[in-house]
Order: structure tokens, then sequence, then C-alpha cells
């Protein structure tokens, strides 16, 4: 069922979005280095790699430059108009094709690339593989500033694999255990209105199950 809806509101919201991405296309083509697209492998249900699709908002071949595929806020990789698209996250919004093509979820753990998905607990790396990847889900919510976190953070990488990490895969470990209609959609509104209220808490006051954070990240969340 959960695929029924993936293909029909990612078709849809193509159609709609279609003349806006249209802009997109031309900005970027007329900005930064001119490409468009930014393709990147990650790993997908059951293990399985799959060409993941942005906007390309940093300078080419930015993965062997700087932190790797770890990105910080002020990173000096990001594009003018990259910056832009990555605060808003319209950046995202080509991976509605990888939805519709079945590699993705609107609703899932968030697609991992080799490096980061190893940095998940073993434990995790099995469960987390067992759905979809998805275009948002209950980690991309809770660490929706992500970057600013590891940017205020004395060694972003051991940050990100001590601390972001293994307490991420406790939510995404949270999401494969609770899925359901009533999750999928709950967490579609979150989405929302994370993106029109930055600051929102609602997500810990609807699902009030979920994993606490460490009190490293407590304060920070």
């Amino acid at each position: 069922m959960q695929r029924l809806f993936d293909f029909i509101f990612s078709f849809l919201a193509i159609i709609v979005l279609f003349p806006f991405l249209i802009i997109i296309f031309i900005l970027l083509r007329l900005t930064g280095e001119g490409e468009i697209f930014f393709l990147q492998e990650r790993i997908g249900k059951n293990k399985e790699k799959f060409k993941l699709f942005k906007f390309a908002t940093m300078l080419k071949n930015s993965e062997n430059i700087g932190t790797g595929t770890v990105t910080l806020r002020n990173d000096p990789r990001i594009l003018p108009l990259g910056r832009f698209l990555r605060k808003t996250k319209m950046n995202e919004l080509p991976q509605l094709f990888n939805i519709l093509k079945g590699d993705m979820s609107i609703i899932g753990p968030r697609p991992q690339t080799q490096r980061c998905f190893n940095a998940f607990p073993k434990k995790a790396q099995q469960i987390i593989v067992k759905v979809r990847p998805g275009l948002s889900g209950i980690g991309s919510i809770i660490f929706r500033s992500e970057e600013e976190l590891m940017d205020d953070s004395n060694n972003a990488e051991s940050f990100y694999d001590d601390v972001i990490m293994p307490y991420k895969a406790l939510l995404e470990e949270w999401y494969v255990n609770n899925n359901s209609l009533y999750v999928y959609f709950g967490l579609i509104i979150i989405t929302i209105l994370a993106v029109l209220f930055p600051k929102t808490n609602i997500v810990w006051k609807l699902f009030k199950s979920l994993p606490k954070p460490s009190s490293d990240l407590r304060d920070m969340l």
C-alpha cells in the first residue's frame, strides 16, 4: 500500500512542480559550474546500490575534497545557488524520480553513502535495509540541522561517527519497527511543518515512543 502512495504522490508532485523545476534547471545551467544534476551512489533496500538524484549544489569532485561525503554548514565547496537550494531542501526534489522508479519511498531511513552507512552500528545496518530509503524520515527530521551541529564541533567527522550516527541509527530502527500508514502520513505532515517552521518540535509530541537522545545531543536538537 505504501508503494502505491509513493507512486501517486511522486507522480503528482513532479507534474505540479515541473514549471518550478525547469526554472531551477535554467539557473543551474547559467551559474556555478553549469551542472544541473548530481548523481551519487547510495545504499538502498536489501543493500542494493542505486544512483540518487540531487540538484548540483557543490563543486565537481567534492567527494574527494575536504571532509568528503560529510558536509558542513559553511562548507567552502558549496556553490552560491547551491547554498539556497540546500537551505530550503530544494536540492532534494529530483529524488521524486528515484521514488517513481522504486529506488526510494516518500518516507524512510535516509539513503546513505557507503562511508556513512558503515558508520551505523552493524545491528542497525541489518535493520535499516529492510525498507526502502526515504526522501524524508524520522532521522532527517530530527537531524534537519545536522550540518550546523557538525560545524559547531571541534572534530566534525568524529562527532558525526561517534555521536550523530549511533543516535540516528536508533531513530531509523524505530521507524522500521513501527512502520505503518499512521507513521508514514504523520511523518509526511511533520516534514511539511518542519520546512515551514524549522524550529517545530511537534515530532516529539506525535511520536512519544521515540528513543531519547544522549546528553551530548539533548540540548542541540
